[in-house]
């Protein structure tokens, strides 16, 4: 039986791999995290407390279970954060990489026919924004700090003796367990529900992806084997303000609540890239990957309000 061990667990796509993973019979999920784990649904997996930043304890976790494929969703994703706090930024975004990797590479010298499936998830912030939709050709120009520690865990994978993946993704969106974060979809529809006005840039430009598609890209890398660069999003090229709006059509809401300003209006330690958004052609034609449109997106997220609501 396979054995497919998540990083991050508790966080927005490594919860959406584990509840997929648990419906598949033919494979063993593993799933890892700092601290305890805040999933709901405790059944139908493993899981063990992981520190990613300590070599260690990534020895110690990955020689017990020898997993067939790693899924690394774990990382620092606030980008203001990263600016501010870069020794926390580098350890856990580019050295919990590199902990990974070398332990992986170790297990595979020690025991005969071990060839671990090491699958990244990186982020658009590694381009400079200056034009999108991109494919996987681009070449990366980081201009956050945050990008900076995702380009160089890049790196390190691309430069490993590993069977090898990244799936680069874009502005994820979707429902955690407990409703314990916010998403872009919540946060439009939230405050014009209470109506107030929200400032949203129209000079920064995405393909919003659902969580959930992201974590069937994720699967469909696993499942085919597939090693190098897959960029994984939203179908959609979309402005944040455009992203809003259709927020509003859907649930009916005043738009004119949506004011619209630009990013240097906005401030924030660090920069974003303007314009991103992917190609998904490859993984579209290498891995059969086929996410939904923006406005399927909203519609799954209230399809998974109206459940928990019961």
């Amino acid at each position: 039986m396979q054995k497919i061990l998540i990083t991050g667990s508790n966080g927005l796509l490594g919860q959406k791999l584990v509840y997929k993973l648990i419906q598949n019979t033919g494979v063993t999920c593993i799933a890892t995290a700092r601290g305890e784990n805040r999933l709901v649904n405790k059944t139908g997996y493993e899981y063990a407390e992981l520190n990613i930043a300590d070599y260690n304890h990534v020895e110690a976790v990955f020689s017990r279970y020898l997993p067939d494929v790693v899924i690394n969703t774990a990382a620092m994703t606030n980008v203001d954060a990263c600016e501010t706090d870069k020794e926390s930024a580098y350890l856990l975004n580019t050295k919990a990489v590199r902990n990974q990797v070398e332990v992986l590479e170790k297990l595979a010298k020690q025991h005969v026919n071990y060839k671990p499936h090491f699958i990244h998830l990186s982020t658009d912030f590694i381009f400079d924004g200056t034009h999108g939709p991109i494919d996987e050709t681009e070449t990366p120009n980081p201009l956050s700090y945050y990008a900076e520690t995702k380009l160089e865990a890049e790196k390190i994978v691309m430069a490993s003796s590993l069977n090898w993946a990244i799936a680069r993704t874009v502005l994820v969106y979707g429902i955690v367990d407990n409703m314990s974060r916010s998403n872009i979809v919540l946060w439009v529809k939230q405050n014009l529900e209470q109506g107030k006005t929200i400032h949203v840039v129209d000079d920064q430009f995405r393909t919003p992806t659902l969580a959930e598609d992201l974590a069937d890209g994720c699967l469909l890398i696993a499942n085919k084997r597939a090693t190098g660069i897959y960029n994984i999003s939203g179908k959609d090229f979309l402005s944040i303000l455009e992203i809003a709006h259709l927020v509003a059509d859907y649930y009916q809401l005043d738009k004119s609540l949506i004011k619209p300003s630009k990013s240097e209006d906005i401030k924030q330690p660090a920069k974003r890239p303007p314009i991103t958004g992917f190609i998904i052609d490859k993984a579209k034609n290498e891995l059969g990957y086929n996410p939904r449109s923006f406005v399927e997106g909203i519609k799954f997220l209230e399809e998974q309000l109206i459940t928990m609501k019961k």
